[in-house]
């Protein structure tokens, strides 16, 4: 995976510590953390990353409202 193909989350500001995005060749789509670009990468399926995206819009992975402490 190239670096040009790589994107960050437009919630990063300019942050250091920020979520990337690739759309693959084969249609998946690659997630990693900006900090560690040689590190590990998720890698999901067009289905996968619909219903993960769908659980972001729905608030599924809010920490707060789940009352999970920081």
């Amino acid at each position: 995976m190239s670096r040009a193909g790589w994107r960050k989350s437009r919630y990063c500001n300019g942050a250091a510590a920020c979520v990337e995005f690739a759309q693959l060749a084969d249609g998946n789509v690659a997630l990693r953390d900006s900090k560690h670009e040689d590190g590990p990468v998720l890698v999901f399926t067009p289905d996968e990353w619909a219903a993960f995206a769908a659980g972001v819009r729905d608030g599924e992975f809010d920490l707060v409202a789940l009352g999970a402490s920081a």
